[in-house]
C-alpha cells in the first residue's frame, strides 16, 4: 500500500518542548525510571494551584457553561480584560477588540492564518517561544528570526530587525517577558521598537503571558500603551499569572490604528466564529482571576516560593565550570550557556538525550527554540528546591565527565 504521509507543510516546525527526547523519557518511566523533569513550564504539576476563588467560580458556573457562547468570548470575562487593558494603559480598547481563544496558542495560530500569505514574512526573536515559527510556517509564511543579544540581557538587537525587513515583512513579534530567556524589555527599547514598524508599516504582536512574574521589583511594560498609530495585537491569558494552564483560557486584544486594518479584523472575526467559541467553562474564572486577589505577588516576592527557587537554580548553575547564565527578571526559566571551548557541543538534541539516559533528567536544548547555536538549553525552575538542587547536581555530574572526555 501507498505510505501516508505528513504534510510537507510541516518540515520547517518544531516543538522539541514535547519532542522526542520527551518521547524516550516516558519510555524510560514505563520501565520505572524517575525522571527529574525541567522542560515544561506547567505549574500544577510542581504544586502551583489554580487559585480557590477561580477554581470554585468555574465549577460554580458549569451548569450555564454548556452551550456555545459569542465567538469572541463571554461578555463578562471580556469587559474583565477591557478593565485590564486600561490597567495596563493600553488605550481604546472596545469589547469587540477582544478575542477569547483555547489559550494563546490557538490564537497565536489564528492571527498568523488571517493575516499571512504565501511568503510573507514576519520577524520572531531568536531564541523564541517555538510556537510563534511554527504558527507562521504552517500559515505559508517565512519566519525571519532576529538575535536577542545575550550580552545585552537578551535584548533584542534592533539594527539586526532592521537588516531583516523586505517588502514581504508584515509582522514584528516581541515575547516580553520572554521565554526562554527571561529578559524584560525596558521602556526605551520598546518605544524603538514601535518606531521600526512605524517607518515599515508593521503590525507589532505582543506575547505578555508572564506579565505578572516579574522579580527584584521589576516592572512590566506593555507595548501596546506607547502609542495609538500603528497595530498591536497583545495576548495574555490564565496559564501561568494564574497557574491555570489547563484551563486553556487565554485572549487577544487588539489596539492601535484599526482604521487601516479592518479587512484583517474581519479574517480574525471569520475564523473565531468557524472555531464556534472558546473553551466556556473557564472563561468564567477570569473575571474573577483579573478583578481578585493576585497571589502571583506572593510567589516573587523575596521570600516568595517562585523567586527563592529562580536564586536557587541560577546560582547553582552559574557555579558549574563553564556554564554562564543571565539571571532572569521575569517569568520561569533560565537558559544556561555551555562554553564552546570547553564543551564542544556539534549536537545539542543528541547532549540532553545523554543527559536524560545518563541522569534522569530532562531538559529542552536551545535549538527547540530556534537558537542558532548548539551551547544552550532551558531549564524550568519550578520544582521544589530540594528536587532543583538534585537536578543540577546531576547536570554538573554530566558535564563534569562531558569535560573530561572532552579535554584537550
Amino acid at each position: 500500500m501507498r505510505s501516508i504521509t505528513k504534510s510537507s507543510k510541516l518540515a520547517n516546525v518544531c516543538y522539541d518542548i514535547r519532542g522526542p527526547v520527551l518521547e524516550r523519557a516516558r519510555r524510560m518511566e514505563e520501565d520505572g525510571h524517575h525522571i527529574i523533569k525541567l522542560n515544561i513550564g506547567n505549574p500544577a504539576t510542581f504544586g502551583f494551584e489554580v487559585p480557590e476563588e477561580i477554581l470554585q467560580d468555574v465549577i460554580h458556573n458549569l451548569s450555564a457553561a454548556s452551550g456555545y457562547c459569542d465567538s469572541k468570548g463571554l461578555f463578562a470575562a471580556r469587559k474583565a480584560i477591557m478593565h485590564y487593558s486600561q490597567e495596563k494603559k493600553i488605550p481604546n480598547v472596545q469589547m469587540d477588540d477582544i478575542f477569547i481563544g483555547n489559550g494563546v496558542s490557538e490564537l497565536v495560530v489564528l492571527a498568523m492564518q488571517a493575516l499571512l500569505n504565501n511568503g510573507d514574512e514576519v520577524l520572531i526573536p531568536m531564541p523564541d517561544y517555538p510556537l510563534w515559527t511554527a504558527a507562521v510556517v504552517l500559515s505559508g509564511g517565512v519566519a525571519r528570526h532576529y538575535v536577542c543579544d545575550e550580552e545585552a540581557g537578551w535584548l533584542p538587537d534592533l539594527d539586526d530587525i532592521r537588516s531583516k525587513i523586505n517588502d514581504r515583512t508584515r509582522a514584528l513579534v516581541l515575547i516580553n517577558p520572554n521565554n526562554p530567556t527571561g529578559a524584560l524589555y525596558p521602556k526605551a527599547l520598546l518605544l524603538e521598537l514601535i518606531e521600526i514598524a512605524r517607518q515599515h508599516q508593521l503590525i507589532i504582536y505582543s506575547d505578555e503571558i508572564y506579565d505578572k512574574i516579574l522579580y527584584d521589583d521589576a516592572t512590566h511594560t506593555s507595548i501596546a500603551s506607547l502609542a495609538d498609530d500603528i497595530l498591536f495585537i497583545t495576548f495574555n491569558g490564565l496559564s501561568k499569572n494564574y497557574r491555570a494552564a489547563g484551563f486553556r483560557s487565554g485572549w487577544a486584544i487588539v489596539s492601535g490604528e484599526k482604521n487601516h486594518a479592518e479587512d484583517y479584523i474581519a479574517g480574525l472575526n471569520m475564523l473565531a466564529s468557524m472555531r464556534l467559541c472558546a473553551n466556556v467553562p473557564s472563561q468564567f474564572g477570569i473575571q474573577t482571576a483579573l478583578g481578585g486577589y493576585q497571589s502571583i505577588y506572593d510567589l516573587t516576592l523575596p521570600t516568595g516560593r517562585l523567586k527563592r527557587q529562580r536564586d536557587v537554580a541560577w546560582e547553582l548553575l552559574a557555579d558549574i565550570p563553564g556554564v554562564s547564565c543571565y539571571k532572569p527578571q521575569a517569568a520561569m526559566y533560565l537558559f544556561p550557556k555551555l562554553d564552546p571551548k570547553i564543551y564542544p557541543v556539534m549536537d545539542d538534541q543528541q547532549l540532553i538525550l545523554d543527559l536524560l539516559l545518563e541522569e534522569k533528567v530532562l531538559v529542552v536544548q536551545g535549538s527547540g527554540f530556534n537558537w542558532m547555536n548548539p551551547d544552550h538549553f532551558r531549564v524550568v525552575f519550578l520544582p521544589n528546591i530540594d528536587d532543583l538542587k538534585e537536578a543540577v547536581s546531576r547536570i554538573a555530574h554530566f558535564l563534569h565527565r562531558y569535560r573530561k572526555r572532552h579535554a584537550t
